[in-house]
């Protein structure tokens, strides 16, 4: 059995309150290795390291 409304939403009203899905920026800090900006808790893509050390090798 699903919901039956009472009464029909208006698109306004169904509008409002879909505004607030927006995108957010990604959070980035500096790598503590080479100071590159990259995504916490994720293997930094310019050095290959995490929690300062060597994870993946970089060319």
């Amino acid at each position: 059995m699903s919901i039956c409304p009472k009464n029909k939403s208006s698109k306004g009203r169904r509008d409002k309150r879909r505004a607030n899905w927006k995108m957010s920026a990604p959070n980035l800090v500096k790598c503590s290795k080479c100071g590159e900006l990259m995504m916490p808790h994720r293997v930094c893509k310019a050095c290959g390291s995490y929690n300062k050390k060597e994870i993946v090798s970089v060319d």
